[in-house]
């Protein structure tokens, strides 16, 4: 495989929808699997919003004294049901402004490094270097225990005179997993799939297996957001019985819940 080439300028939209997910899946119930928590309207009011932005207008207001349900949360954002069965979107600093039923400031927690430490699923997408090419991943990963990691990559290799595709199924080993830097261990197999530009005379696709060992470090940010940085080295057993090693560098973001 010709692997050592220059970036192509080809980006795949399935990265764009990766990075739209992250967001999207960093937005999780207050209390998972409990009632809805209950506050009161301290403000002379507060703003039902159609959606969860200030570019969504306001469609209800609720009057100081009202109860309102507080459903789940997206960010800085809290979805809610009135007593009359409205629901809507409120800010954060609004709901900050609310009180308990039993009448004390309510508090709103983040995801905790604790929380980072027991979570059973991450996904993310990263990008780096690819023996000389360039390379994005996307990412799933499903903790068996807090220490072992089942972890699931995709990922496109943009080259000059081929591109690749690569899906990979490997173990995580964490050996401290409630540190804010957290290292990590893994290995794993998978397969590569070659496209050589429709320009190479006689080129043919290919279909390689492959394997992997690598190491990296995952850093706990702010509510549920992780950086991952990783070396892999891989050998991939070609056909023609002439292994190729190849070695991979990647760092990039991750949400975890």
């Amino acid at each position: 495989m010709a692997l050592k080439h220059s970036y192509s300028g080809d980006t795949p939209g399935w990265l764009f929808a990766a990075l739209l997910l992250l967001a999207q899946l960093s937005a999780l119930p207050v209390e998972a699997g409990e009632a809805p928590l209950s506050v009161q309207v301290a403000d002379p009011y507060i703003e039902l919003h159609t959606g969860p932005g200030r570019g969504y207008p306001v469609f209800h207001v609720e009057e100081r004294g009202a109860r309102i349900d507080v459903l789940k949360r997206k960010t800085d954002w809290f979805k809610v049901r009135t007593g009359r069965g409205k629901e809507g979107w409120v800010q954060r600093s609004q709901m900050e402004r609310t009180l308990s039923l039993s009448g004390e400031p309510t508090r709103f927690k983040d995801a905790t490094i604790a929380e980072f430490a027991r979570h059973r699923w991450e996904l993310g997408a990263l990008g780096g270097d690819f023996e000389g090419a360039n390379v994005i991943s996307l990412l799933g990963g499903f903790a068996l225990t807090p220490h072992l990691y089942v972890e699931m990559e995709l990922s496109k290799v943009l080259a000059d005179f081929s591109d690749s595709n690569v899906a990979t199924l490997g173990l995580v080993s964490l050996p401290f997993p409630g540190w804010r830097f957290s290292p990590f261990f893994t290995v794993g197999t998978g397969v590569v799939q070659t496209d050589p530009k429709a320009t190479l005379v006689q080129a043919r696709d290919q279909t390689d297996q492959t394997g992997y060992v690598g190491a990296g470090l995952r850093v706990y940010l702010t509510r549920r957001f992780v950086f991952r940085a990783q070396y892999r080295n891989y050998v991939i057993f070609q056909s023609k019985d002439d292994n190729q090693e190849i070695n991979e560098w990647k760092a990039g973001f991750a949400v975890f819940f």
